[in-house]
């Protein structure tokens, strides 16, 4: 049996991404920073037949974040599949002319440090296993930077590259990276926006294997 890591599981998308590949007979692991919070959601999906277990980490702790995935590969077995879709702080949307050198901090450990110390950490168990899957989940400003969100805009720039590279070294050893760009919030009722639809956009991101990346709804802008 093999696992998904959901990094920045919540009640939202990451509990509709983790029934969704449960459905497929993937153990999942969900990693957050509130460990009761994540024993909530591992027990309600845990009455729906999907077996779950909560890894506590906070992605601004890359030696946390791989501990914790070192866990959950110990626990469940090894990672086929990462996803690193962690909500940012809203506090990383200052106007450009507002940002200064401190306020990046924040953004890019959330963006580029917890995806490395992430892919690094999984890397070896798909390598292990010859196949693999990391899918990379952002907001528009990754694709057009917003001058009111300074933050979101230029560390989701940043993970976007470091994700390309991925995609386009990896693919010779059968391991596939993609990003889902999802324009503005996630909206429950949504025909391409709601939680399970996302879901579902990502299990076939996961079984069809093809492109970088792909849109959940059209960009604004």
């Amino acid at each position: 049996m093999t696992t998904i890591a959901i990094i920045g599981a919540g009640p939202g998308l990451g509990s509709a991404v983790a029934r969704r590949f449960g459905r497929e007979g993937f153990d999942v692991a969900l990693v957050a920073r509130d460990a009761a919070r994540l024993d909530a959601l591992a027990d309600a999906l845990g009455t729906e037949g999907v077996n779950a277990r909560g890894f506590a980490a906070d992605v601004h702790d890359p030696e946390q974040l791989r501990a914790a995935l070192d866990r959950a590969a110990t626990s469940l077995g090894p990672v086929e599949v990462l996803q690193y879709s962690p909500l940012p702080r809203w506090d990383f949307m200052r106007p450009v002319l507002e940002t200064t050198y401190q306020d990046l901090i924040a953004p890019v450990e959330f963006s580029v440090y917890g995806p490395v110390a992430a892919v690094r950490q999984v890397l070896p168990g798909m390598r292990e296993l010859g196949r693999g899957t990391i899918l990379f989940v952002n907001g528009g400003t990754a694709v057009v930077p917003h001058p009111d969100r300074a933050g979101t805009s230029i560390a989701f720039a940043a993970e976007s590259a470091y994700a390309r590279l991925l995609h386009d070294t990896l693919v010779a050893e059968g391991i596939h990276v993609a990003q889902l760009v999802i324009p503005g919030a996630i909206v429950p009722g949504h025909e391409r926006k709601d939680p399970d639809v996302l879901a579902g956009t990502l299990w076939e991101l996961h079984r069809d294997r093809h492109g970088f990346r792909h849109f959940a709804d059209d960009l604004d802008g």
